[in-house]
Formats: C-alpha cells, structure tokens, sequence
C-alpha cells in the first residue's frame, strides 16, 4: 500500500513534530537533574551572621564557588542543603554550628611562647594570624591574651559557635 498526496505529506510533518518534540524534551529533562553525591556543582552564595553581617561572599570574586557535592570539601550542613537542587534554582537556608563549624570548646587554646613569633610582630589580644598545623594544614588562630613572655592563642574557627545563614543560586551542575 503506498502513501501519497496530503496524506503523506501530514505523516511527514507529524513525524518532524514528533523527533523535534522528543529532543526538546531530553534537553528540558537535563536541565531538570537535581545535584545528587559526586557532582561538581558551580553556585553562587553569600553568607551572613545573625546580626546580618556578612562573612563571605562569592558575589564580590564574581566567581561561583566550585566543588564536589558530597565530598567533604565544603561545610556537612552546606553540602546537605545542596543535594536535590537544580540548576537556576534558588535557597536561603540556616546552619546551626553543629552542621557547620562546631560549637566553641573553651579548652581549644595554645601558650606560645613570644620569641616564637616574628620580632618585628607586636602581638595585642584580637589579632588574627594563621599557625601551620603538624600536617601542614594551615590553623586560623585569635591571640586572647598577651605577656611579656607569652601569647595564648584560641584555635577555635572564627565561626565556630555561629548559626551561618547561606542565600545561594546554583548555576552549573556537571556529573
């Protein structure tokens, strides 16, 4: 049984439809993926305190925050607001410091001894400076308290027992 005329010519054009409509669906469907563990996910954040300080920010890099969803490179809490996203899409979230940077342990402090820092360094209590760590990690430190032949320095992150409040955007998710 052969086709011909209009007949042919509408089975022609619906076939066309129907492969363009499934392409654009596949397109819209890849768009729809939700940020799932081994991800590297690229978004853009800004980080405020309770008081509506902000501590960090990528806005002012004009550069996303890039990283492996479910990796540990960022905050567990963080990482865990994350998961599900889709790209475009938009969160304001609030951490409490055990899914972020812990509690402050009063006892996390160090005595060093002055002539261990730099002679040309007046030391003053509040002043932040950064220790190298027995593997090489680098420790942000507070200096709480100075003598004339000490400094004590807290080690706990400086956002350590801080409720982070995150607005983030995900722009790009890659698996």
């Amino acid at each position: 049984m052969r086709i011909y005329g209009k007949r042919w010519v509408w089975i022609q054009m619906m076939a066309v439809f129907f492969v363009g409509f499934l392409g654009v669906s596949e397109a819209l469907a890849a768009d729809d993926t939700a940020v799932k563990k081994g991800d590297v996910v690229s978004l853009h954040y800004t980080g405020t305190l309770e008081d509506g300080s902000v501590f960090d920010t990528s806005k002012t890099r004009n550069e996303p925050l890039k990283f492996t969803a479910g990796s540990g490179q960022v905050i567990p809490g963080f990482d865990h607001a994350v998961m599900g996203m889709k790209k475009g899409e938009e969160k304001k979230f609030t951490l409490q410091p055990a899914d972020a940077y812990g509690e402050r342990k009063p006892g996390f402090t160090k005595i060093v001894p002055r002539k261990h820092l730099p002679q040309n360094h007046q030391p003053k209590p509040g002043m932040k400076l950064v220790m190298g760590g027995p593997d090489g990690r680098q420790i942000p430190a507070t200096i709480t308290q100075v003598t004339d032949e000490n400094v004590t320095l807290d080690l706990n992150h400086p956002l350590a027992g801080e409720a982070l409040t995150f607005d983030i955007k995900v722009v790009e998710i890659s698996h």
